[in-house]
């Protein structure tokens, strides 16, 4: 029996879950007298639930990189500067820059992700269509899947309004501000965005509005009317054969190609409340091996090494998908990572569903994004 029990929490999906248990015996042959259990939450406890109160229970949090600044404030978690050499960066995108703030990096990059196109290749067949390269040729294959009973599809309820909106303001060159003492935006553009994203609604089917990212894939790979998504987190495990339909993955179309997506993805913090931690430094560094990033591909996960996502083998069972989304993912834009931000990403995304839904006026949503904003 082990002598020393760590508690890690992490988020419901095989994406998330099951890399993380399939590598545990390699890690166990190294340090036979440690063993970690692995809890999982819904992703909007991941979204939103303060990392600095899940420290005080789990030795390990799968987080997202906005909590960045209450972790650099409350430093609830311990600095991994040491586990990545000094000038070493072999992720792919920021994903790395993402956790660093204040000097320190707050967690190590496990999972790599950022909003990328999808399709259902048997239906762009159907439609004779390729995957759009811009906003203008998604407006003109939308028009298309109508025409055809089909439809375009994506993911907007609450934050995934936010992410979208914020993805296609980097894409015009005018991204949102990331600290607080900036104005949010600028004005202009985000009415052209807000344009953009209802026109587009003309072309998907209502309830889109009440999907998350998972529930989007979901949707897509059960329905046969869902053709494509041109902003969505990508979990490349919907490419893999065993789905009903796999999905491709591409670039994203955005009215100035595949820059400024919003980077997501996940990173492993170590809490600073444990009382083990030699051994939970020894696991941080294990996962980010490159032997255990290609595992995580194997076992469903989205690994954040480059060289994982340039491998052949890999690319083959995901369809593709890191090579035809590196170029995006090489332009991300990072997201506001002050401490106080959750507050504003969660009522902000759920101002934009309620502006879509034709229950907020373009203006008003406009001036309480400041407000928000402005604290």
């Amino acid at each position: 029996m082990a002598a020393i029990k760590l508690r890690g929490m992490t988020w419901v999906h095989r994406r998330a879950i099951d890399p993380l248990l399939e590598t545990m015996p390699a890690f166990r042959a190294r340090h036979p007298d440690v063993e970690i259990e692995w809890s999982s939450r819904p992703l909007s406890g991941f979204e939103f639930t303060p990392v600095d109160v899940l420290a005080k229970e789990f030795d390990f949090i799968i987080l997202d990189h906005p909590f960045s600044g209450l972790i650099a404030e409350t430093q609830c978690l311990v600095p991994l500067d040491e586990i990545v050499a000094a000038g070493d960066d072999p992720f792919v995108g920021p994903s790395l820059d993402s956790y660093r703030l204040g000097g320190s990096l707050w967690a190590a990059p496990v999972d790599a992700a950022c909003q990328v196109a999808a399709s259902r290749p048997d239906l762009m067949r159907l439609l004779d269509a390729e995957a759009p390269a811009n906003w203008r040729e998604l407006v003109s294959l939308g028009q298309k899947a109508r025409r055809r009973g089909m439809w375009l599809a994506i993911g907007l309820s609450g934050v995934h309004s936010l992410m979208t909106f914020f993805t296609l303001m980097a894409n015009l060159g005018t991204p949102c501000a990331t600290r607080r003492e900036e104005d949010f935006c600028d004005q202009a553009a985000a009415r052209e965005v807000l344009g953009l994203m209802r026109g587009l609604l003309d072309h998907c089917p209502r309830d889109v509005l009440d999907w998350n990212s998972i529930v989007l894939h979901d949707r897509m790979v059960e329905s046969d009317e869902l053709a494509f998504c041109p902003a969505v987190y990508c979990y490349a495990t919907y490419a893999e054969a065993d789905q009903r339909r796999p999905l491709r993955f591409h670039d994203l179309p955005g009215p100035n190609g595949a820059a400024g997506s919003t980077i997501g993805g996940t990173g492993l913090g170590v809490s600073a409340h444990t009382s083990h931690l030699p051994e939970a430094l020894a696991y941080a560094r294990f996962v980010l091996e490159p032997a255990t990033q290609h595992a995580f591909a194997l076992h469903h996960g989205q690994p954040a090494r480059r060289d994982v996502w340039q491998d052949e083998a890999i690319n083959e069972r995901f369809g593709g998908c890191y090579h035809d989304t590196m170029a995006t993912m090489d332009g991300c834009w990072i997201r506001p990572r002050y401490n106080g931000y959750l507050g504003f990403q969660e009522k902000g995304g759920a101002l934009i569903e309620s502006h879509l839904r034709g229950d907020l006026a373009q203006e008003a949503l406009l001036a309480a994004l400041r407000r928000l904003h402005a604290g």
